[in-house]
């Protein structure tokens, strides 16, 4: 199936690493033209040179805190410097502190607010001139399986990632005139640094390995196994291509069977 991506603009945040990674990845595949970015300018130029190196694909990529308004307006107008427009925006950034409620302060909300929260908004507010004057285009936010069945012990993430489903949901009706399709895909338990970051946290909190911790998590996966970074991406790329007309305001979730919720 040609999806219809060759040539298309892409930004992707949050993306030397994981899943914003392997996500550039895919599109490339597809040709697309693509937009990586992150904090590191040392990580993104070894991710941009692994990209090129695997697909043969077109990538560059910008420096970007993405909680910082400014950096955000940089990263949209070198995007469209580069490839005339935008087509394609993946909202993805890092997960917030772990830990209780008890153990948060209000520093720690307000940071968790605006890394996956208002980062989005920012981002979304930005590309939407280009996509309006071009009378369609793609937005997929990067959220979590939290969105639909709370984690212990990531209270942050549990309230922002929801927080993103309500801003795609309330956007799709908003946008849809404008041929602009929005929607939601949630990581479950998917292979990443991140994750890893999490099993080694709650193995040291239950007294257990890493390994043992994993083993635990993949006992309750029906297809009793956690996610690649690659099956992940393969949604991304879908609901952003020619292919879909007609997905908007969706959570889909990738999670291997994972969430019991309806």
């Amino acid at each position: 199936m040609d999806l219809g991506l060759q040539g298309r603009s892409v930004l992707i945040l949050a993306s030397s690493k994981g899943l914003g990674k392997g996500i550039a990845s895919a599109f490339c595949q597809e040709q697309a033209r693509v937009m990586i970015t992150s904090r590191d300018e040392e990580n993104l130029r070894k991710a941009a040179a692994e990209i090129k190196a695997a697909t043969n694909g077109e990538v560059n990529y910008h420096v970007c805190d993405i909680t910082e308004p400014d950096q955000i307006a940089e990263l949209i107008q070198k995007t469209v410097s580069l490839y005339g427009t935008i087509d394609v925006l993946v909202n993805n950034s890092g997960g917030p502190q772990a830990g209780s409620f008890d153990a948060l302060n209000d520093d720690d909300w307000h940071f968790a607010f605006s890394l996956n929260l208002l980062s989005y908004v920012r981002a979304i507010r930005a590309v939407l001139p280009y996509m309006r004057k071009q009378n369609r285009g793609h937005i997929v936010n990067i959220a979590s399986s939290s969105t639909k069945e709370p984690i212990d012990g990531l209270i942050l993430s549990n309230t922002f990632r929801v927080g993103v489903l309500g801003l795609a949901k309330s956007l799709s009706r908003e946008l849809a005139a404008d041929n602009i399709l929005i929607n939601t895909v949630g990581p479950g338990r998917i292979a990443t640094d991140r994750i890893a970051e999490l099993d080694k946290k709650r193995s040291e909190l239950l007294g257990v390995t890493s390994e043992e911790v994993r083993r635990q998590w993949e006992s309750q996966i029906p297809v009793g196994r956690y996610g690649n970074v690659d099956e992940l991406a393969r949604m991304v790329v879908f609901l952003c291509s020619a292919a879909n007309t007609y997905i908007t305001g969706q959570c889909i979730l990738v999670d291997g069977g994972l969430t019991k919720a309806l």
